[in-house]
């Protein structure tokens, strides 16, 4: 035998508040066609068959929860089923007969399969469809360096029109995994419900970004002066800077330059209402390089910037940019003797913008993904700021 036909004509997922989701099925339609095969003695009959089930109504409780990993749990809590009606028809030499008693056959068969359906939607469940959540991943690699912690922080809580999933969003490092010296703020999310998907993402993912790549030593960048366009009229050598600190051209003429611009701290992003602000602190030391290819120290100068960053969704990834405001140049240490820092200062923001910050953009062009599932299909993006964090709302579709 053979489903030949099956037609759902209502299928819904409902939250049901402080329980977990309901699964509903009503009237639905299920053909099978098949043939009949009768062999006892010398008696040997056949031919063909066809039930229909008519009006068959499913309902199951489904309670949500998560695991020790952070992956999500189901489990079933309750199940019911209804079958309105179910007509067979037999053709062969007995199938007179069939028919002469098919009150009995179809009330029989009926109550065969209500009595069946819920026991195997049960097993079904139990046995595929929880395994089959026990292999979501829970971290998303985002280079050698790091990877992102998208695990449940508790179960589901299940609202009347909509479900909460918490979860942690959090860099860590792939080779050392260490607990970020700060905690993650309290979201309260506004009471939207335009879109049909909304991610709140806190300050806290960004930050733990930060401070994973300043520990690994990533967040330093060299600049020498075949990364300088050939039409620029300041070069990275020891002539240029001459023309601003003498004492260097004197004391390595005719030299090029290397520049080591590294974070201080970790960088931490601020979200407040219409706008995300960084204020890095960061370290540049010039080196001289000699004809041996060694580095002279030559002085070490502290940067304190302030940045607007943009934020956006492409591809199922957040990207972002930078835009920097003037680099304030402080002088921690010389090895040329004093000079005032306010000479170089034009130098190092030219320096910073036209160079640094394009390869920072190119970074964050890359972006992380967002949580998303298989097959589901993200539309009408909107982005808004709120105290402490992101709101990203989205049309979803099953494609």
């Amino acid at each position: 035998m053979a489903i030949s036909s099956v037609q759902l004509p209502s299928f819904q997922v409902s939250p049901v508040p402080d329980m977990g989701l309901k699964l509903s099925i009503s009237g639905a339609f299920i053909q099978v066609d098949g043939r009949w095969d009768v062999r006892y003695q010398f008696i040997h009959e056949d031919g063909s068959f066809n039930v229909k089930v008519m009006g068959l109504s499913i309902s199951v409780g489904l309670k949500l929860g998560n695991d020790e990993s952070g992956r999500p749990t189901i489990a079933p809590t309750d199940c019911s089923c209804h079958i309105s009606n179910v007509e067979v028809h037999m053709s062969g030499t007995i199938g007179w007969l069939v028919d002469l008693f098919h009150n009995n056959v179809e009330s029989e068969l009926r109550q065969s399969m209500e009595d069946q359906i819920c026991p195997e939607v049960t097993q079904s469940i139990t046995s595929k469809l929880l395994p089959l959540l026990q292999t979501l991943p829970v971290t998303a690699k985002i280079d050698q360096i790091s990877a992102i912690d998208y695990s449940l922080t508790g179960p589901p809580s299940v609202m009347a029109n909509w479900v909460d999933v918490s979860l942690k969003g959090e860099f860590f490092d792939i080779s050392h995994r260490t607990a970020p010296p700060f905690a993650p703020p309290l979201l309260s999310l506004p009471p939207e419900q335009d879109l049909m998907v909304y991610f709140a993402v806190s300050e806290y993912l960004f930050n733990t970004a930060g401070l994973v790549y300043q520990s690994a030593g990533a967040l330093v960048f060299n600049l020498t002066d075949d990364m300088i366009p050939k039409e620029s009229s300041v070069h990275l050598n020891t002539s240029s800077f001459g023309l601003l600190i003498p004492s260097v051209s004197k004391m390595y003429p005719n030299m090029l330059m290397k520049l080591e611009i590294s974070a201080a701290s970790a960088p931490a992003l601020n979200i407040n209402p219409g706008n995300l602000t960084l204020s890095p602190v960061g370290n540049i030391q010039a080196y001289a390089i000699l004809p041996n290819s060694s580095l002279a120290p030559l002085f070490l100068l502290q940067m304190k910037m302030n940045a607007l960053a943009k934020v956006a969704v492409n591809s199922g990834k957040i990207v972002g940019s930078l835009e920097l405001g003037k680099v304030e140049i402080s002088l921690v240490h010389s090895d040329v003797g004093l000079f005032s820092v306010s000479v170089i200062s034009m130098a190092v923001n030219y320096y910073v913008s036209a160079t640094l910050l394009p390869r920072v953009n190119e970074i964050l062009k890359n972006g992380f993904p967002l949580p998303l599932i298989d097959h589901i299909q993200l539309t009408d993006f909107v982005i808004e700021t709120y105290e402490h964090y992101l709101l990203f709302g989205a049309n979803a579709h099953y494609e």
